[in-house]
């Protein structure tokens, strides 16, 4: 195997920080390498710096460079993840006006855990069947992680944070060929609609929501576009709304009509 040079390594990192903001540092070499070798072999180039060079060039078809962004997507994740923003949410949904819908928004979804935890707060505190109204919608990037997300399927320890209540009402353990994995129930799974959008690029139609999820990925860029990002979704929230980023995630420096009201929670300034 021909080595990774510095100038494919450049070349794909510079490509990839135009389409997704993201600058790919070079401590992920490795991870590059590795997640784009099969996918050079597979489309007939061996050489993954050759493979490189047709890609940035545009000799390669376009669903290719989908599948380059698709894998060049970290997604890690699981359900209930960082927990404190789920109590706030189960208390803002509980005093909703009854009659009016409540709709959240996961901004990067990943492979969909965030957006089903909230449907599982949502459940339980509205209700499903015949219940208050409420829906969900959860965007990522990577279309991978979109057709991953409806699917809904998920390694068991991927749960290990969630409640053994929520675990047994909303998922279906696998038998097996499935052991070891469970299955978000039809019914919470037709709450949840995901789609893929790019956050540094103009959004979909999307309504205004009363909570918006944006965690752990603003981490990923730099001041600038943290700004555009951050700007682009909260014209998608309510006046009386709430924007969730990471707890490691500050907003306070970027210039932006938002006011904390508590940790790692913002509405309208």
């Amino acid at each position: 195997m021909a080595q990774f040079t510095d100038a494919a390594f450049k070349s794909i990192s510079d490509l990839f920080h135009r389409i997704s903001g993201i600058r790919l540092t070079d401590n992920k070499r490795a991870l590059v390498q590795s997640r784009l070798q099969k996918l050079a072999v597979d489309s007939g180039e061996p050489d993954l710096n050759q493979f490189v060079q047709r890609i940035v060039r545009g000799d390669l078809p376009e669903d290719l460079l989908v599948q380059v962004v698709d894998k060049l997507t970290t997604n890690e994740t699981y359900f209930f993840r960082e927990p404190a923003h789920f109590e706030d949410l189960a208390r803002r949904a509980a005093a909703h006006p009854a009659g009016q819908e409540f709709l959240v928004w996961s901004g990067a979804s990943s492979s969909g855990e965030e957006a089903y935890s909230i449907a599982m707060v949502l459940a339980d505190k509205l209700g499903l069947s015949g219940g208050r109204p409420w829906s969900i919608k959860g965007t990522d990037l990577s279309t991978a992680m979109v057709d991953n997300a409806s699917r809904g399927l998920y390694p068991m320890e991927r749960a290990r944070m969630m409640a053994p209540d929520y675990l047994r009402r909303f998922c279906l353990r696998g038998e097996g060929p499935y052991e070891g994995q469970m299955l978000i129930s039809r019914e919470l799974r037709a709450r949840v609609q995901f789609q893929c959008a790019n956050l540094m690029q103009p959004l979909p139609a999307l309504p205004q929501f009363d909570v918006i999820f944006l965690r752990n990925v603003l981490i990923y860029f730099d001041l600038p576009a943290k700004q555009a990002i951050v700007s682009r979704v909260i014209e998608k929230l309510k006046p009386d709304g709430v924007l969730y980023p990471g707890h490691a995630e500050s907003l306070a420096n970027l210039n932006l009509p938002l006011k904390a009201v508590a940790p790692a929670i913002y509405q309208h300034a």
